[in-house]
């Protein structure tokens, strides 16, 4: 897992709130384009496809019934909070509609998600900014062949859809939802957001998408553990750090039965990196891998990290927990005493600067991660992680650790980082990183920077000894 870090040699990166790749350019204030005004790359059309077409920089729905999905890489096209604004005109007669917090379904109407309507003249009364059949409009507040701006702005559970600036719709969901018979989705959670192609006798122009994800990131991202692994090239990796605007930390996994072994491993795997803009980091694997490495050589790397997936039960029985042949849970409640111990033991003792893929649990138990981590339980590993200044992975390929434990443990003084922690080409993105910001309320100085030679980890080590 990795985590977000902040270095200072990162501060001639351009500075940007939201966008994961270059294609999506983040302007002021957070705001980020979702159309480029040219083609539909990002969107995905469900039945009748050809319902939507890109003319003059707008893109215009016109046919029978379909919807345009965003699909593209911001927010990994999954947005909780956030502001949307689309600049919209309806032909006389014209059914339309923006939906948000849906998700691509390949025909039908969408049944997760709202709709806020887009609508001054069609039979139907519900008129544009109607939050459709939650809280509709009956009146126009908007006319034909006029290009308009229809706002749409979530916080929590509250709803405000606005039309050139004048607020027409709030709406609050209520504690309990009560989403209509017919949509049964119709709750507010996150989701994606579509444009709507009502019928043959509607046509609805859209141009100028553009969202602000709330609350808005406003310090540059470093993604700390990054892999040559799957066929990755350094020099992809460079290029990818280069379009997303992040600084990339890439490991080198350490240890027994992994690629380096020795010095002289940490040696070659240094010499690869030298002089490029990333971090060198090293992925110490197993617990066997401090009298595998001489302190000398580990000092050498940008950071040190591990986590505690390895190790030899009470039994004699060394475990890899992302092995489920290698996994024994003989009682639960016992297993998660011994994991909690391990990883105590792994944070208080070890010589590393950052804990990754924290609170990982094996398949055969995964799906109960709320229950067995218990507040007690986190409250051990989150006191051995400040106690020894070892920073905590948010690790956005496993979603991990639980929001929960990160707040409790943001409430407790500790440093996060962020990272992708791929197996192969594809990195994938920092969604689950930017949801635990925006969540957690978590800011720049709530992220590990990578101490200077001397002040590491492995240097605070070797002066104990």
């Amino acid at each position: 897992m990795a985590r977000t870090t902040v270095g200072t040699v990162f501060g001639t990166l351009v500075l940007f709130a939201v966008t994961s790749t270059l294609s999506a350019q983040a302007g002021e204030d957070g705001w980020v384009s979702l159309f480029d005004g040219t083609t539909l790359n990002g969107w995905k059309a469900s039945e009748n496809s050809g319902s939507f077409s890109v003319r003059d920089g707008v893109i215009v729905a016109a046919g029978a019934r379909s919807h345009l999905f965003y699909t593209g890489p911001v927010e990994n096209a999954i947005f909780t909070d956030f502001e949307l604004k689309v600049d919209v005109m309806t032909k006389p007669g014209a059914n339309g509609g923006i939906y948000f917090h849906t998700e691509y379904q390949e025909e039908g109407w969408p049944l997760k998600g709202f709709e806020a309507q887009v609508n001054n003249t069609h039979k139907n009364k519900n008129r544009t900014a109607s939050l459709f059949q939650m809280k509709d409009v009956a009146s126009t507040p908007v006319a034909d062949n006029v290009w308009f701006t229809e706002h749409i702005i979530v916080r929590g559970k509250r709803i405000i859809v606005k039309v050139d600036g004048k607020t027409v719709v709030e709406w609050t969901e209520p504690e309990t939802p009560e989403a209509p018979k017919a949509y049964p989705g119709r709750i507010v959670s996150s989701g994606a957001f579509a444009l709507q192609a009502h019928d043959p006798g509607s046509t609805v122009h859209y141009r100028n998408i553009r969202v602000r994800p709330l609350p808005v990131i406003d310090f540059p991202l470093a993604d700390l553990h990054v892999h040559l692994k799957g066929g990755l090239k350094l020099e992809q990796a460079i290029q990818m750090s280069k379009e997303r605007g992040v600084k990339f930390g890439i490991a080198q996994n350490c240890g027994l039965n992994f690629p380096c072994r020795n010095d002289e491993g940490l040696r070659e795997y240094l010499k690869l990196l030298k002089g490029k803009p990333v971090y060198a980091a090293m992925q110490a694997e197993g617990r066997e891998w401090l009298t595998m490495f001489s302190p000398e050589w580990m000092a050498k790397f940008d950071y040190i990290f591990t986590d505690s997936m390895t190790w030899t039960d009470d039994k004699g029985r060394r475990m890899r927990l992302w092995m489920p042949n290698e996994v024994h849970v003989d009682d639960e409640q016992q297993f998660m005493d011994m994991l909690v111990r391990k990883t105590v033991g792994i944070l208080s003792s070890e010589p590393i600067d950052i804990y990754v893929n924290p609170t990982f649990l094996p398949a055969v138990i995964a799906d109960k991660y709320d229950e067995l981590w218990t507040k007690d339980k986190m409250a051990k590993v989150i006191a051995a992680a400040v106690a020894n200044d070892v920073a905590i992975e948010v690790n956005a390929r496993y979603r991990l650790p639980s929001i929960r434990f990160i707040k409790q443990a943001k409430k407790a003084g500790a440093k996060f980082t962020c990272g992708t922690n791929n197996g192969g080409t594809d990195l994938g993105t920092l969604e689950y990183c930017k949801r635990a910001i925006r969540e957690c309320g978590l800011k720049e100085d709530d992220f590990f920077k990578p101490h200077p030679p001397g002040k590491r980890a492995i240097d605070r080590w070797r002066e104990r000894r």
